[in-house]
């Protein structure tokens, strides 16, 4: 086994957190050799039962492993039923009618600003963010000298200091499928599906609130010191699915979840009663054992599943949070055979990361079967509640703080911000609500997140589309037959004040800061009377005077083509030197078309120059990544080249 955990957090993080908090409670510390999982890894010189702080009156912590799963097995009487867990989501149109749960809404809004609308560039290897200097994998990265990108899980890496992009090595990623990237010096992590795992791995894949299967993820680690030579180091496999990867100050941070275990239910049928079916069930959920719940770890070429975190990292919340774990695994992308673990005993499926922050949200209906009516609202299954965690980061250590809720829904991460100590976030409506959307603020009180401000009625019946964060403001799109964009004015968090809004055809899934208090959005335009989209539209839009904010012009593209930086940020590029943005936008279904839009901005004006660049479902795969030497590569599903900002 060459996988080593690090035992609990730093006496000095433990220090710091008990006299700033002043009310810890130590989480694990168990030295009861029937505690079998008490990290079997530890490094030598870590002593097994470290506690870990927990300075958080909403989550608890067991005395042995048998307590936890005590816990976890109890939980799990609860949600199962004669066919299995009761987990799913089932959507009613106006009439009554069940729809498709795979219509569950997944909402890609704009990545957060900062102060004064300042301009937003890519990170240092290429990719549109969410947070600054949070680096998130993607499938192309670049240092500026050399770019390297996965496809077909293959690796390759080209030299981009000459003439044109030149090939250096490509390397097989065995195992994996889908996989992303991420870069920090000579070291890329790799992560994405484990092909190796099948539909016995005991991970459960949620999304969006019902159940796709098995998603068990890989990780492997790449040297590139010599870009010419790429090498495999280091190979992961987790039972448990990815939730979201984040990298900052040379550190990984992975979050993984279990959901529900994949156990062998049986179903009503022949001879078998709902009734013996449910016993049976229930029998199944009583043997159960904590490999069934908590992730594990296989490294290398061992087949041994190892302990990815012992019982003692993992806390319990006291409500109904949905049921299954949600662990946090940091490590330096140089040494990943030594990580922290920590975990919580919830199925959040929204993870919000910034440099100092992370914050769990768990979905109102998490809990079990929701339904949800034609204007959005939960009406069954659940308190129209969000739960909300926060951890601190520093290094490798992810250490709880403080918890709290609010009413409404968060329907993914870019919904969530953090500054200053303030969390905000953007709701939408659930049986506890109104009909309409709301901007609130919390702020850490002790072990608490506690509502200090809210701003209400934002798109009466209609849905967020698009959020982007500042300072001290927050501009709102929300959707129905109109685009309502709102500006909120963050300046006093316990007293938000909406400023002003502004209605007009269409709706902007994408806000981008282009500095001077300017924005570009992007996302679809739409007839002002049916709410019909009829096809993707780029606005230039001036938020000098919130009172009054103004779209001063308006690029419209084909009907029935598709803005891709609604879906997926990392699809749109700005060039602050040039006034320049770069935006990929497609037609058609079947035989689909991809363009990459030049918008300069000049004026007040947006101007247009159309670039087809690639076909089909490559599409997706199209990226436009800005070198220092103010070129920018095209990477298309066949070729990586420099693309011509001029025509």
């Amino acid at each position: 086994m060459n996988g080593r955990q690090r035992a609990g957090v730093g006496v000095a993080g433990v220090t710091a957190l008990a006299v700033a908090f002043g009310t810890g409670l130590a989480l694990g510390g168990s030295e009861d050799p029937a505690d079998s999982r008490s990290r079997p890894n530890a490094r030598p010189d870590t002593p097994i039962g470290q506690p870990i702080v927990l300075v958080n009156a909403d989550l608890t912590a067991t005395d042995s492993c048998e307590d936890l799963l005590e816990w976890y097995v109890d939980h799990g009487l609860e949600r199962v039923t004669p066919y299995g867990w009761d987990s799913g989501v089932v959507y009613f149109d106006s009439g009554g009618v069940a729809e498709d749960s795979a219509t569950a809404r997944e909402s890609s809004a704009g990545a957060p600003g900062v102060a004064q609308v300042d301009g937003a560039t890519n990170n240092e290897t290429g990719t549109n963010v969410q947070e600054a200097g949070v680096d998130e994998p993607d499938v192309v990265k670049t240092d500026g000298e050399i770019l390297v990108r996965v496809q077909d899980d293959e690796l390759t890496a080209y030299d981009v200091t000459g003439d044109e992009p030149a090939w250096l090595d490509t390397i097989d990623l065995p195992g994996i499928a889908d996989a992303e990237i991420l870069l920090v010096g000579d070291t890329i992590v790799a992560v994405g599906l484990d092909t190796e795992s099948g539909p016995d791995s005991g991970a459960s894949r949620p999304y969006g609130g019902y159940w796709e299967g098995p998603g068990d993820t890989r990780m492997l680690v790449v040297d590139v010191t010599d870009p010419a030579a790429l090498e495999i180091t280091d190979d992961h496999a987790y039972d448990a699915t990815l939730v979201s990867a984040r990298l900052h100050g040379g550190v990984v941070r992975l979050a993984l979840s279990t959901g529900l275990p994949d156990l062998d239910f049986v179903d009503p049928e022949g001879l078998r009663t709902e009734g013996s079916a449910l016993e049976r069930n229930r029998e199944i959920v009583t043997e159960s054992t904590l490999d069934d719940w908590l992730p594990g770890v296989t490294t290398g070429d061992d087949d041994t599943r190892d302990d990815l975190l012992a019982c003692s990292d993992v806390a319990l919340p006291d409500d109904d949070a949905g049921l299954g774990t949600l662990a946090v695994v940091g490590f330096d992308a140089t040494t990943p055979q030594t990580w922290d673990a920590t975990a919580v005993a919830t199925d959040s499926q929204i993870v919000y990361a910034s440099a100092e922050r992370l914050v769990l949200a768990t979905s109102p209906w998490s809990g079990g079967w929701c339904c949800v009516d034609v204007d959005g609202l939960s009406d069954s299954g659940d308190d129209g509640t969000t739960r909300l965690y926060s951890f601190e980061l520093s290094g490798t250590d992810t250490t709880y703080v403080a918890s709290g809720e609010v009413e409404g829904a968060i329907a993914d991460r870019w919904a969530m911000d953090e500054a200053d100590g303030v969390l905000r976030l953007a709701v939408g409506p659930t049986s506890m609500t109104g009909s309409f959307n709301s901007v609130v603020t919390l702020q850490e009180s002790g072990a608490d997140l506690r509502e200090v401000g809210r701003v209400d009625e934002l798109g009466v019946g209609e849905e967020i589309k698009s959020v982007r964060w500042f300072d001290d403001l927050a501009i709102v799109v929300t959707f129905r037959q109109t685009d309502p964009l709102y500006a909120v004015d963050l300046t006093d968090p316990s007293s938000p004040e909406l400023m002003g809004e502004l209605k007009i055809p269409g709706f902007s899934e994408y806000l981008h800061p282009l500095g001077g208090w300017r924005m570009i959005g992007v996302g679809q335009d739409a007839d002002a009377t049916s709410g019909m989209t009829r096809g993707a539209q780029a606005a230039l839009f001036d938020v000098h005077d919130l009172t009054d904010p103004r779209r001063l012009d308006v690029t419209t593209y084909t009907p029935g083509s598709r803005a891709h930086a609604g879906v997926d940020p990392r699809q749109f590029t700005w060039l602050p030197d040039s006034r320049t943005a770069l935006t990929v936008i497609s037609e058609g279904d079947v035989g689909t078309t991809g363009w990459v839009s030049v918008l300069r901005v000049e004026d007040g004006r947006l101007s247009n120059r159309m670039v087809e660049v690639e076909y089909g479902a490559e599409v997706d795969q199209v990226r436009l990544v800005p070198l220092p030497t103010s070129r920018v590569v095209l990477v298309t599903g066949d070729d990586v080249s420099f693309f011509d900002l001029d025509g």
